[in-house]
């Protein structure tokens, strides 16, 4: 069986350290356990993981967070992956720093990947995996926000929390989303 897992993020030096891209980084700590890396593709770096019988297509896309809706339905459609079967990861202004949710369909909350997606694919019941980032900015600074450095508090904190969201995949391919949301969706 086939999942496509697919981490929202910018492509560049001066964003790799950014909240925006922890859907990125999240697909890193999943490289990290394979011992894999990503290859430039169409539309996206992307690779093959292998997990319990399962085929994990890693994507991150190279078209810019606005433009993430591409390479998801490009993968979907190339890879031939029904849309239960992909989850999309990504930062959320919502959540506190550090907190997950997983749901099966959802609306954009704002998120201009998700937008893209949800026009690009003419929908929104896809599994996403929501990883908070906190909202620790005035009126007018949500861009430099997210665009901007995690707190160096954050920063040590954060590789458990990507630990959590890679345990959340491995969970989401061999269990399923209901299992995945009631394990981790409590944990948080």
């Amino acid at each position: 069986m086939k999942y496509l897992i697919v981490g929202l993020g910018n492509i560049g030096a001066e964003y790799e350290a950014t909240r925006h891209n922890v859907g990125f980084m999240a697909i890193d700590t999943l490289l990290g356990h394979f011992d894999l890396t990503t290859a430039p593709n169409r539309y996206a770096d992307t690779t093959i993981a292998r997990f319990k019988g399962r085929q994990l297509v890693l994507v991150k896309p190279s078209t810019y967070m606005n433009l993430s809706g591409k390479a998801v339905r490009y993968y979907m459609e190339q890879e031939k992956i029904p849309i239960e079967r992909t989850l999309i990861i990504y930062d959320d202004i919502a959540l506190p720093f550090g907190q997950l949710r997983i749901r099966a369909k959802g609306s954009d909350g704002g998120h201009n990947g998700l937008k893209n997606i949800n026009q690009l694919l003419g929908r929104q019941d896809y599994p996403r995996l929501r990883v908070g980032i906190g909202n620790d900015f005035g009126p007018g600074q949500q861009v430099d926000y997210v665009l901007g450095p995690f707190s160096s508090e954050q920063e040590n904190a954060l590789p458990e929390v990507l630990d959590i969201c890679k345990e959340a995949v491995f969970s989401f391919v061999s269990a399923g989303i209901e299992r995945t949301m009631s394990t981790f969706n409590r944990k948080s």
